[in-house]
């Protein structure tokens, strides 16, 4: 087994037993040898390959240097649930913790190399002595030749190599490397990293990566699709619930179940929010009553077994119904959404959906007589007043993670164009709060937002997850299905 990781420790826990010799001569006779298996390649294995060589084009003659990751500790012995780093799956289809990717300079290009965990079977004693990465305890890693196949990179190796190559290829062979910082101490320790310089150098690895994945592929828009699908299917879950939840927590372990059954976890913390909850924009304590006569603001997307996920919230009323309080700021939202949607076309600003939906916020706040003055006052850069009640922008990238492409520089991202093949979220929303002076007493505690995922095309905008009602009517009419459903089912 490989010890390229940061799990492994010298020192023995006060449960840990150590096997005696004729134990561990015992453990290693009479298994049935391993029979040889024929893996196919990933799925989507040649986009993984296209995007390897558009980052190898960017970078001639340099030595680009991509670890995964490796387990957390959660308490003393127990690991979070490994999640590989976005960029290295992006550029490899691998999730096993502890690999790399090296792509290796050449006169034209680059070769891949990805150096993966070997699996020596039950030849090692590892397998059973090993309770991180052993076969008995963890289950069996893929292997050499099968990452070889699975991956369709041809240049697998085992990561107890990984070490030397490092020293007698990347280090003596005197040209530049890059590596993606912040996934392997030991890693950059033996690079021995430092200066101005390199660390410039790496940061724009980091950055050409999360521009590259601005543009979304067909496979990946196929992905995102997918999970959007399972995210409503969550969504219809919390839905028929909500007849007879007594907690949030209680809906947040609805959906979770969700995202368990179609796709890896949940893509973010989920937010159930119900009342006056939802004015806090990242409540996830989820540890509030439920309460007829509440909005619950429902922010939860699945992440698939892809890594894609999905990004949705809608705010739904806990009776079927909204009171006409509620439904007059929520139409005033939805408002807002329209019209940043409007904007989402190629050519446009990133923030053009933002100032057109603020727009609507503040003359809808306006209207309601919150604001201290007229909307075009409020919408000044050096006043902002609107922002007290809707505290947040209403886009960010979205695709592999949440917050997608965060290393993107600020000139290609927030104050770049929108292209054809981007996705992003449109989620206007207001928030106000118990105990703020300048709005009507029969507002506070309410707190709407709705979120939608768009793909930005060649001549416009496709949202993604439409089919997820929005319209208060198709809101109330969906609720009462649903529970009309489940009522005929029991």
């Amino acid at each position: 087994m490989s010890t390229f990781d940061n799990t492994k420790s010298k020192k023995q826990e006060s449960h840990d037993t150590v096997p005696p010799p004729n134990l561990i001569s015992f453990m290693l006779k009479s298994w049935k040898p391993k029979p040889f298996k024929r893996i196919s390649p990933l799925k989507n294995a040649e986009y993984f390959k296209l995007r390897r060589r558009a980052l190898s084009a960017k970078f001639p003659g340099e030595w680009l240097i991509l670890p995964t990751g490796h387990l957390k500790v959660r308490s003393n012995d127990q690991f979070y649930k490994f999640r590989a780093n976005s960029d290295f799956f992006y550029l490899t289809g691998n999730l096993e913790p502890d690999c790399v990717l090296i792509l290796a300079p050449e006169a034209q290009g680059h070769s891949d190399i990805l150096f993966v965990e070997p699996n020596p079977g039950k030849t090692d004693a590892t397998f059973f002595t090993d309770r991180v990465k052993g076969e008995l305890w963890e289950g069996a890693r893929l292997g050499v030749p099968e990452s070889r196949g699975l991956y369709s990179i041809q240049d697998c190796r085992s990561l107890n190599d990984l070490e030397s190559f490092v020293f007698e290829k990347i280090k003596k062979s005197g040209k530049p490397f890059r590596v993606l910082r912040g996934n392997s101490e030991k890693m950059e320790n033996w690079l021995q990293l430092s200066g101005e310089a390199q660390a410039s150098k790496d940061k724009l690895l980091a950055s050409t990566l999360s521009e590259m994945r601005l543009i979304k592929d067909k496979a990946e828009l196929k992905e995102l699709a997918l999970v959007i699908e399972a995210t409503q299917r969550g969504f219809e879950d919390v839905i028929v619930r909500l007849k007879t939840a007594k907690t949030e927590r209680e809906l947040e372990g609805v959906f979770f179940t969700r995202a368990r059954m179609e796709g890896n976890d949940v893509g973010y913390a989920s937010i159930v929010a119900s009342g006056a909850h939802a004015c806090t924009l990242h409540w996830n304590k989820n540890n509030g009553k439920i309460q007829k006569g509440d909005l619950l603001l429902l922010d939860a997307g699945i992440e698939g077994n892809s890594l894609y996920t999905a990004d949705i919230t809608r705010t739904l009323p806990i009776s079927g119904k909204f009171s006409k309080e509620q439904l007059e700021i929520y139409e005033l939202v939805l408002e807002a959404q329209r019209a940043g949607l409007r904007e989402v076309k190629p050519g446009n600003d990133f923030m053009a959906p933002n100032h057109a939906a603020m727009r609507i916020l503040a003359e809808g706040l306006e209207r309601l007589r919150i604001l201290p003055c007229t909307a075009e006052e409020a919408l000044k850069d050096e006043n902002q007043f609107y922002k007290r009640y809707s505290l947040h922008n209403v886009s960010h990238m979205l695709g592999i993670d949440v917050h997608d492409c965060a290393q993107a520089r600020a000139e290609n991202y927030k104050y770049g164009k929108l292209m054809a093949g981007m996705v992003l979220t449109v989620e206007p929303g207001l928030y106000f709060q118990t105990d703020d002076l300048t709005v009507p007493a029969k507002y506070r505690g309410i707190g709407i937002r709705i979120e939608d995922d768009i793909v930005v095309t060649e001549k416009g905008f496709k949202n993604l997850s439409a089919h997820i009602p929005s319209e208060p009517k198709e809101i109330e009419s969906w609720m009462r299905s649903l529970w009309k459903k489940s009522n005929r089912r029991a």
